[in-house]
């Protein structure tokens, strides 16, 4: 079976910490989770065919990476299907950007070149589905793993394509999770069993993101006492003035009843909006 879109990719799903030994299955993998766009990215089967890009959810948007387009006409064999996560390198600032990442995949594809020589997009790939028109979903997740370290190999691919660091150590995994994840652009990890094969729709794969925590206070709302939508935050300054530092994101029901439980009208003279704890939605 050759492989086109749409496929559905394999999923992950979250935890709060990286499992210990004892609730690991033997043998697993753990790779570097960016904050990118989820791809599956297709070469055809032989020359003059199409590569297309594949959205997580199916869309076809190479339409507005033609940088990437580009490299792998010239760069990748026919009959590929690899799994990644798209990025953008923005250049001014010297760092990953998921901002400008945003822009591109909303570009018309006549604005896409131009914002490709701004912003260019790499693929960090950390999977392969399918090697010269062979599909290799059974195969476990360790061989699918060494096929890909041996493109990269065979084909001494250098950017736009990187292959996503990965472990089988723990020690080193949970040094990732602590100090990789301050530069930009690595949020976390990817668990994966060694022997797993790639199953599309499923979650059997464990994220774990870095969680930074801080105290702050509810110094605002969007919604009602009892139902809020979202939560402005804030934080005392050296003058004692409450200042807004941030805000949520939209509460889930179950979450906004908890809150809403503990919230009190404002007095009069409150710093964040005119004596009144309430804050419209869409405002900072």
């Amino acid at each position: 079976m050759v492989l086109w879109p749409p496929v559905e990719p394999m999923l992950a799903q979250a935890a709060e910490s990286v499992p210990g030994p004892g609730a690991l299955r033997a043998g697993v993998a753990y790779e570097q989770k960016l904050d990118g766009h989820r791809a599956l990215l297709f070469t055809a089967a032989g020359p003059g065919g199409r590569v297309l890009v594949q959205t997580r959810r199916g869309a076809l948007v190479q339409d507005r990476f033609p940088d990437l387009v580009a490299a792998a006409e010239t760069q990748l064999p026919h009959g590929l299907v690899l799994d990644g996560e798209l990025v953008v390198w923005d250049v001014e600032a010297g760092r990953l950007s998921f901002e400008a990442l945003q822009r591109r995949a909303a570009a018309r594809p006549r604005g896409a070149a131009s914002l490709a020589a701004r912003w260019p997009a790499y693929f960090v790939a950390f999977d392969v589905l399918q090697l010269d028109g062979q599909e290799l979903l059974r195969r476990p997740y360790e061989e699918r793993r060494a096929l890909l370290e041996q493109l990269f190999t065979d084909r001494a691919l250098t950017a736009p394509w990187t292959l996503c660091p990965m472990t089988t150590d723990l020690a080193t995994a949970r040094e990732w999770l602590e100090s990789w994840t301050d530069v930009s652009g690595v949020e976390g990890l990817v668990i994966k069993p060694l022997t797993s094969r790639y199953l599309p729709g499923y979650r059997e794969w464990t994220k774990v993101r870095r969680r930074d925590t801080t105290e702050a206070i509810i110094g605002a709302i969007a919604g009602t006492l009892t139902r809020p939508q979202l939560l402005v935050l804030g934080r005392y300054d050296a003058a004692g003035r409450l200042r807004a530092v941030g805000r949520t994101v939209p509460l889930r029901p179950e979450v906004s009843r908890q809150v809403g439980e503990h919230l009190a009208a404002a007095g009069p003279g409150h710093p964040l909006r005119g004596g009144a704890v309430h804050l419209d939605v869409g405002e900072p």
